[in-house]
């Protein structure tokens, strides 16, 4: 017989990931984006990924992030604003630009974008990671993912 046991305090973390896609995408490209920008994130910092995951079995999976991720939808000039903001704060941004959808490898990912000047990106979704009030101040405007 198992001893009851309360159910374990939520953890609330004093920083947040949030990816913001523009509106209008597909939903392949959605999942695209995302991907690739919480990879960025994800090796950001040290820590920011947990443990190896194990199951009844002893069968091993691949550690993730150890804080959830939020994904919300904003129009495309809002992005380029979020970007700013980002840069101007100091906190760690990972971009998507329409152009990476006609490239297939990392060094062509980052020619594309070494092609454009800051603010004529035409990026198509952003992730941030920071203090949760000052991600929560640059993301104002953007709605959850539907």
């Amino acid at each position: 017989m198992h001893a009851s046991q309360d159910p374990p305090e939520p953890v609330r973390f004093d920083t947040k990931v949030v990816v913001v896609l523009t509106e209008g995408l597909l939903a392949w490209q959605e999942l695209n984006v995302t991907a690739f920008l919480i990879s960025g994130i994800a090796t950001s910092e040290p820590g920011l990924v947990g443990e190896p995951y194990r199951d009844a079995d002893g069968a091993e999976y691949l550690p993730m992030l150890r804080q959830p991720v939020v994904v919300m939808t904003a129009a495309a000039e809002a992005l380029g604003v979020m970007r700013a903001r980002a840069q101007g704060r100091g906190l760690p941004l990972a971009i998507y630009t329409r152009d990476l959808f006609g490239t297939g490898h990392d060094d062509a990912n980052r020619a594309a974008v070494a092609a454009v000047g800051t603010d004529n990106l035409e990026l198509v979704g952003i992730a941030v990671r920071g203090p949760r009030n000052a991600v929560d101040r640059l993301v104002k405007g953007a709605r959850m993912h539907p």
